[in-house]
């Protein structure tokens, strides 16, 4: 008679850690990255204005119709030397977390597809959502490169791109955001109505821009273009903080840069 013997294997010997051996070159919360590609412009827009306010009154208030006028446009206090060094480079800072944090939201979304009821209309979302957010982008700085001083029929065409572009990455990020998410977590919830509000007033400030630029063009009203430059102030800044509602949406994520790291996956 034969006798089998089992062998069975301790689970108490070490496993091997795949990032045991790995070397850290570089880390960065998309909470800092994010924060840099808004305060960076936010910063500079605000010293920009604050400068030409105070040290070049009348360049920034000159207009075609020579009416009166206290608020300078962004156009006007980025058209002026050194105002318009300073914001040419933030703005080219600030590119890089900006397509940084466009391919995060794409590759997020695409992984949350599997989630969603409808994967059809969510390929086409997401796919809209991030070639409008590269497209707002791109529009940015053609406005911030091409001023109203060098070429104003360029510069106005590309800054009604920008509009339109940032208008609608808001709304279809909005959609898709609440397509791949079939329930929301507390952060996410929250989220998602920060960003219907910060919609909200973008939408709002577009249509009283567009309105008091109508006034200020074609009639010469007085204060109508302090009224557009207020609105386009209040846009500028609602779009900004729109973007950093990624701080919410990835409050613990990491960009890391190393070696021996374990092989992902990616399109």
């Amino acid at each position: 008679m034969t006798t089998k013997t089992a062998v069975v294997k301790s689970t108490d010997e070490p496993v091997d850690d795949p990032l045991e051996h790995m070397l850290l070159f570089f880390n960065l919360s998309i909470r800092k990255l994010a924060f840099v590609g808004v305060s960076l412009p936010l910063i500079t827009l605000l010293t920009c204005l604050a400068t030409a306010y105070f040290f070049q009154y009348d360049d920034v208030h000159e207009t075609h119709c020579r009416v009166y006028n206290v608020i300078p446009s962004i156009s006007a206090i980025t058209g002026v030397t050194p105002q318009t060094y300073m914001w040419r480079i933030a703005v080219a800072f600030h590119v890089g977390p900006r397509m940084v944090i466009a391919q995060v939201y794409y590759n997020y979304f695409i992984n949350q597809v599997s989630k969603a009821a409808d994967k059809s209309t969510c390929y086409i979302l997401i796919n809209l959502c991030y070639w409008l957010n590269l497209i707002e982008i791109a529009a940015i700085c053609g406005v911030t490169y091409i001023s109203n001083r060098e070429n104003y029929p360029v510069h106005e065409k590309i800054f009604i791109l920008f509009m339109l572009s940032s208008l609608l990455y808001m709304i279809v990020m909005i959609k898709t955001f609440s397509k791949v998410h079939k329930t929301m977590t507390e952060h996410q919830r929250l989220s998602y109505t920060i960003k219907k509000i910060l919609f909200t007033v973008c939408i709002t400030s577009t249509f009283t821009l567009i309105i008091y630029f109508i006034k200020h063009r074609f009639y010469c009203h007085d204060l109508a273009f302090t009224w557009f430059a207020l609105s386009e102030y209040v846009l500028a800044v609602s779009n900004m903080a729109f973007h950093f509602t990624i701080t919410l949406d990835f409050p613990h994520e990491q960009l890391i840069v190393a070696k021996n790291f374990p092989t992902l996956k990616t399109d």
